[in-house]
């Protein structure tokens, strides 16, 4: 697979990461360089090892996550979108998400990296490399998400306290677009 594939790939893998990054970036209220470069770690490593996951996993793997996936990756996504919004609401200042929350940065890194792992299915069923691929989508991705938490951040200042239900509404459009994917209207 050459680089260009990869990295037209990797963009459209991406494109989750940078919108759940910019609704972090809504979210945060300091250490911003230090939140876009752990959350970018966080979701171009998950990205990168999603995929290679997937490569090594196979079509057999694939069919029974397929089935789960979209929906884990839903209710991820829309329980800390209701949760931020419920925060956003409240006003309270210590509701924010510091982005830096184990718990909450493993599971938005799982549920945007889900397709990764249908994407290596894809590359082991054909055959093709993984690892340079894979590369590439991680740092695709790093990228995309670094920049959606400074993007993020910048819009916070423009739509002041209520950024944090701006993020929230995201994450949980972005779950209901992964259902969408697999229940067309």
């Amino acid at each position: 697979m050459d680089i260009l594939t990869s990295l037209l790939i990797g963009i459209g893998l991406s494109m989750d990461c940078f919108a759940v990054s910019l609704a972090i970036g809504t979210s945060t209220r300091s250490q911003i360089t230090r939140t876009a470069l752990v959350i970018a770690a966080c979701f171009g490593l998950f990205q990168a090892g999603m995929t290679i996951i997937g490569w090594i996993a196979g079509a057999s793997l694939y069919t029974e996550i397929s089935a789960y996936g979209p929906w884990i990756a839903f209710l991820l996504l829309a329980g800390i979108g209701i949760k931020m919004i419920y925060d956003g609401v409240r006003g309270e200042e210590e509701a924010h998400f510091t982005g830096l929350s184990l718990i909450p940065v493993l599971l938005l890194s799982v549920a945007t990296s889900i397709d990764a792992l249908a994407v290596g299915v894809s590359f082991g069923v054909l055959g093709a490399a993984v690892l340079v691929p894979a590369l590439v989508i991680g740092l695709v991705c790093f990228a995309f998400s670094c920049t959606g938490v400074i993007c993020g951040m910048r819009l916070e200042k423009i739509l002041g306290n209520k950024t944090e239900i701006f993020g929230g509404i995201i994450l949980i459009l972005i779950g209901i677009q992964i259902l969408m994917e697999i229940f067309p209207l």
